[in-house]
């Protein structure tokens, strides 16, 4: 759901806030649709459909529900919560979201926060921590971008080398029978909203071993460059074991690629990253032929405010609408944060080949992108003696409510599960805008009455109180042609050969 929009109708429009007769302020709808982003998708949505379907079959369906779920997110016509205070009856009305995990920058960012705020409180104990970061070279970007199960298998890989290099490292120290773990994030982007599948790890810096009949940690020295070095050289051999066989039977296949395999392998190509120079090399950091590994993110045990940043920073959307701006030709600019190898910082785009990247950064269905290992997976006989207890909710409405549920859930809702951990929505609120949603200015509490999903009753109720009843429609299909950027056309040919 969506922050709240004031509906009584003692209030008034004043300038760009809804105000009460006090002069209060209240809380205002986000409006998603008059943003740069859900204006530049209802444009041009339909003509790029339009046009990758003239060219070859189509993007998948999961691609094409993520835009229709973005453009429907957050608009009051498409359906809504009541929400009234017990005290002094005023109402508001929130807009349902699409809880998508691609392209929405609502959805994804409270997503980002709320894993960020799960992992903090119920699964990551209070120890130091480590960040280990594995990118891996272009063809190998568009193997794992085609098949989820690849993901899973180079990501086994990889834990398994970093895992024996802690147990190694442990036995060192005498330590027998050591255990850790790992909460991974799968990225599928880059700095420039191309394809990067890529991988986050947050691995405890030392080990669990049971000791006297109790599970005890057991921090590890320094990590040293030789560490990372063969860490690397190790799952390089295995991963190229596991992925070669299917580069080769890739380049075998004479079928002529779809429009989202033809897409992904522009967008892997998009960019071209300088050659790594020795005396600007990270930290605790190896490279070797495209592969690459870096461990120099280290974390306090009582640092857990850096640690809820280091969560959110892996769980984060992969585009800020800060940074997008129209240019007056039409094109939009993309700010990055980091500056290219070719020394560019702000990218320039035709607004069908911003979709044409954002629809390559989609998800599949089904695939996860956070990842328990070790003492942290869920079959782990050791995880409930480590992951800590869960924390009293901060919001007022939540702590009455029973952990795992909404502070007023529908009637008919089924029971909570024991063991959800799910975020309450007002909770969630509170911790990202520092307020409390169902707080009303008159000291009461607000409650939710209903959920309204029903076609004529939205009409009813938006048109009483003289509110849009429609959301803003998509533009019509314009098959025109589309011009490039020509880094990104000439980067196309390079990649073709490599696959084939």
């Amino acid at each position: 759901m969506d922050r709240a929009e004031t509906v009584q109708p003692q209030t008034g429009w004043e300038g760009e806030q809804w105000q009460s007769a006090a002069g209060i302020p209240r809380y205002r709808r986000r409006e998603p649709e008059k943003s740069l982003l859900h204006e530049t998708v209802r444009s041009h949505l339909k003509s790029f459909l339009a046009e990758l379907e003239q060219d070859r079959s189509g993007l998948p369906r999961f691609v094409v529900a993520e835009f229709e779920r973005y453009l429907r997110c957050g608009v009051l016509a498409n359906g809504f919560v009541r929400v009234r205070c017990t005290t002094c009856g005023d109402e508001l009305l929130v807009a349902f979201s699409c809880k998508s995990r691609g392209i929405c920058p609502s959805c994804t960012t409270r997503r980002m926060q709320g894993t960020a705020t799960h992992l903090v409180d119920r699964v990551l104990p209070r120890v130091p921590m480590r960040q280990w970061v594995l990118s891996l070279p272009r063809w190998a970007r568009f193997l794992l971008a085609r098949d989820p199960k690849l993901i899973t298998r180079t990501l086994q890989l990889a834990l398994r080398c970093i895992f024996a290099r802690q147990r190694l490292r442990a036995r060192r120290q005498g330590v027998r029978a050591a255990r850790t773990g790992a909460v991974t994030f799968v990225q599928r982007f880059g700095s420039a909203l191309n394809l990067n599948v890529h991988f986050h790890c947050v691995v405890p810096d030392g080990v669990w071993t049971r000791q006297e009949g109790a599970i005890r940690f057991v921090p590890l020295p320094g990590l040293s460059e030789e560490d990372v070095a063969q860490v690397l050289h190790r799952l390089e051999r295995h991963i190229r074991g596991l992925l070669q066989p299917r580069l080769e039977a890739l380049r075998d296949d004479a079928r002529p690629p779809d429009a989202l395999a033809a897409s992904q392998a522009e967008s892997v190509s998009a960019l071209r990253g300088r050659p790594m120079d020795a005396g600007a090399a990270k930290q605790l950091a190896a490279y070797h032929q495209g592969f690459s590994l870096h461990a120099g993110v280290h974390l306090h045990a009582n640092n857990r405010e850096g640690l809820a940043h280091l969560c959110g920073y892996g769980a984060r959307p992969p585009l800020t609408q800060e940074r997008l701006s129209a240019l007056p030709d039409g094109k939009l600019a993309y700010r990055m944060k980091r500056r290219l190898g070719d020394g560019r910082e702000v990218l320039i785009l035709e607004p069908r080949e911003l979709l044409r990247r954002l629809a390559t950064l989609v998800p599949p269905p089904r695939a996860h992108l956070v990842r328990y290992h070790g003492v942290f997976g869920p079959a782990s006989k050791w995880r409930s003696s480590i992951v800590p207890e869960a924390p009293p909710p901060t919001c007022p409405a939540a702590a009455a409510a029973p952990r795992g549920t909404a502070p007023d859930p529908r009637p008919e809702a089924r029971p909570p599960r024991p063991l959800d951990s799910r975020v309450p929505w007002s909770e969630l609120l509170l911790r990202v805008f520092r307020e409390d949603v169902l707080a009303c200015p008159c000291g009461g509490r607000r409650k939710v009455i209903a959920f309204i999903d029903e076609r004529p009753v939205i009409e009813r109720i938006l048109g009483h109180l003289g509110l849009p009843t429609t959301g803003p429609p998509a533009a019509p299909a314009r098959l025109t042609s589309l011009d490039g950027d020509p880094q990104w056309q000439d980067d196309v040919p390079e990649l073709q050969q490599s696959l084939r």
